[in-house]
């Protein structure tokens, strides 16, 4: 199941929540784990892969501010 990423509006919490594509179309009104508050806000995040059909690992990259996190190895650098 998909992860969406949250924040309370009432106290700032952010927080994470697993749930389905039919809950999520349904209108998920998730609680503040802290407050129980449902207003909360759902905040944009990014998701990288590499595929494994390429040779590469299925799991995703760490982010950092400027993008996915890759460092050098092996010989070279990049994520290309």
């Amino acid at each position: 199941m998909p992860l969406y990423d949250f924040r309370c509006k009432q106290c700032g919490h952010p927080f994470t929540v697993r749930a389905s594509f039919q809950q999520k179309d349904a209108g998920l009104r998730p609680e503040c784990p802290v407050c129980h508050a449902t207003e909360t806000q759902q905040l944009l995040t990014a998701v990288a892969f590499i595929g494994a059909e390429s040779g590469g690992s299925s799991l995703p990259l760490p982010m950092t501010s400027s993008g996915p996190a890759c460092g050098c190895g092996s010989g070279g650098c990049g994520c290309g």
